[in-house]
């Protein structure tokens, strides 16, 4: 199933780039994008369509920092209903346990979950999965300074990052990053995530209401159910995701990690018609194509990323995946990027700016 963004967190998305002067709907147009499909409230929109909006936006704009203005993303992200159920929360950390138990609401292609440190603080750790494109910088940044911004407005303070790292090596603007997040920063680190100290995450939220929280969450479940989201096995194969980097997940962990005992687990999981193992390998070689696709990883670093402790293994796997040994699928699928038309950007009357 393609990994999808809901049509209000894109259309968020457009708004701030024609609030940069874009001209979106010719933007949309050459990403291949039908503009109507965001009049659509129920519509969703696949992973790569998102990066292909992101590439073509800062192709178009001439702006390696877009998407690091703090009030422009503070005005037009649109986290929907669950941003109102994180209203209702008591306080920003249990806000934030809902925003990982429902980020599949506003795209099932992004991965959030809090990494606890020592003192109190935490770790917001973002990642993506199912796309078949690189996905750009600018997404992996905006994405994070979203989470910034939502938990400046769910706390009405201004909460301050201790740190921020980010997957992808220094760029040029690092002085935009500097900017935006206000915060020491590492990049080509493991995660793109930031850490929040214990102060804000203990702060309480000013429009709490156990009420709310209760009729938003009995909503939000029946959206994922809508989805096909609400299931233990979707619920596994996001915890997988979220391990895989630090070794093969135990299943007795990820049980834990979602309040079952094991054997509950199995249960369920066969009463689904799937297993650990199979979940484990389907999550593995979906992740393999997307980072095969990105020729930034070696073939060694692919291999960790997939949790696997012996090279040997990933490429037995590779093979049975995809008939090919790691090394020729990655020509194939870079192959096959080279081939397709970037955008006709280039030409007269194509995505520009406004004046």
């Amino acid at each position: 199933m393609q990994k999808t963004s809901s049509c209000n967190w894109v259309k968020g998305l457009a708004e701030m780039f024609a609030a940069r002067g874009l001209a979106v709907p010719a933007l949309f147009r050459a990403a291949g994008i039908d503009p109507e499909r965001l009049e659509d409230g129920g519509e969703r929109f696949g992973v790569d369509e998102v990066s292909r909006l992101w590439e073509l936006a800062v192709a178009s704009s001439g702006d390696p920092a877009l998407g690091l203005d703090r009030a422009l993303t503070l005005k037009y992200v649109n986290f929907d209903v669950v941003g109102y159920a994180m209203l209702s929360s008591p306080d920003l950390r249990s806000g934030l346990a809902a925003f990982a138990r429902y980020t599949a609401l506003i795209s099932d292609a992004a991965t959030f979950g809090l990494q606890p440190a020592d003192g109190g603080r935490a770790w917001l750790v973002l990642g993506h999965t199912g796309n078949t494109r690189p996905v750009p910088r600018q997404r992996f940044s905006y994405g994070l300074l979203s989470l910034l911004t939502l938990c400046q407005w769910l706390t009405r303070r201004d909460v301050q990052p201790l740190a921020a790292h980010f997957k992808f090596a220094e760029p040029p603007e690092v002085a935009a990053y500097h900017g935006a997040f206000a915060c020491p920063l590492r990049f080509g680190q493991a995660e793109n995530q930031l850490l929040l100290g214990a102060a804000d995450l203990e702060a309480a939220i000013p429009s709490r209401n156990p009420s709310l929280l209760a009729l938003h969450e009995h909503v939000m479940r029946e959206r994922l159910a809508a989805l096909g989201q609400a299931g233990t096995s979707c619920r596994v194969s996001d915890e997988i995701v979220r391990r895989l980097h630090r070794g093969e997940p135990r299943r007795e962990d990820v049980a834990a990690s979602l309040a079952l005992a094991d054997r509950t687990l199995q249960r369920r999981l066969h009463a689904e018609n799937t297993s650990f193992q199979h979940l484990l390998d389907e999550a593995r070689s979906e992740l393999a194509r997307k980072y095969l696709a990105d020729s930034r990883y070696t073939l060694g670093e692919v291999a960790h990323q997939l949790g696997f402790g012996d090279s040997s293994n990933f490429f037995r796997a590779c093979r049975r995946w995809f008939g090919l040994p790691p090394g020729q699928y990655r020509e194939q699928l870079l192959g096959a990027q080279a081939a397709e038309p970037f955008s006709d950007i280039g030409r007269k009357n194509s995505v520009t700016a406004v004046p």
